[in-house]
């Protein structure tokens, strides 16, 4: 599963167009990050996403905004630990993301009905220059110590994708080198096949499971 997080700065071509790219690829979401973004301005180009996600067929996830979640009756809202503290009684109507750092984190937000984390970040980024990263074993970690599906972020390119897989992650989120890459088109196939194996090398792992159990 990709999730694509948005970051207009980073993007040097038509922000939208980038978008429809990407969408076209069938990711399980596009979240709209955007946070320098005045309420008016954030909700002017979420109409604008979610016409292309609407015509792409993926669910477009509004990020820490209730307000404009609710005026485009959006399903999802993503957040952060301190948000969904400050929000639970408003965000409790939505599908909730929320942004963890620390299996105590992913935890309490399990707890107070979060639908799937983002863990991270767990490469070196730009996104976050000067912060270490928190690597593969808080990723395990992380997995290991909730029920609700985990999404890794930060840092994640193509040549590192199976291996945050294979690390229990259920998906991954996207946001600098799809915000910046030469192609969108190729850069969504490419994680689109990429995750495909991973789905079937989960089926096959199950499968094997249920068969030493049937003996």
């Amino acid at each position: 599963m990709v999730i694509y997080v948005t970051n207009r700065k980073l993007c040097e071509d038509d922000f939208l167009g980038r978008i429809n790219q990407l969408a076209q690829g069938k990711p399980h979401a596009v979240i709209l990050r955007e946070k320098d973004l005045s309420l008016a301005e954030y909700e002017s180009l979420a109409f604008k996403v979610r016409e292309i996600c609407g015509l792409h067929e993926i669910p477009l996830i509004i990020n820490q905004n209730i307000t404009a979640a609710a005026r485009l009756k959006l399903a999802s809202i993503h957040l952060s630990m301190p948000d969904l503290r400050s929000n639970i009684n408003a965000a409790g109507r939505f599908i909730i993301g929320v942004s963890v750092h620390s299996a105590a984190e992913a935890r309490e937000a399990q707890a107070l009905g979060a639908a799937y984390l983002i863990a991270g970040h767990i490469y070196a980024t730009a996104c976050k220059e000067g912060i270490a990263p928190r690597g593969l074993p808080f990723l395990k970690e992380v997995c290991a110590s909730v029920r609700i599906p985990v999404y890794a972020i930060g840092g994640i390119t193509r040549d590192r994708a199976n291996e945050v897989l294979q690390a229990g992650a259920h998906g991954i989120c996207i946001m600098s080198e799809a915000m910046t890459c030469a192609d969108p088109a190729d850069l969504a196939g490419s994680f689109r096949a990429i995750t495909a194996r991973d789905q079937c090398r989960r089926q096959n792992k199950l499968s094997m499971q249920c068969n030493d159990t049937g003996k």
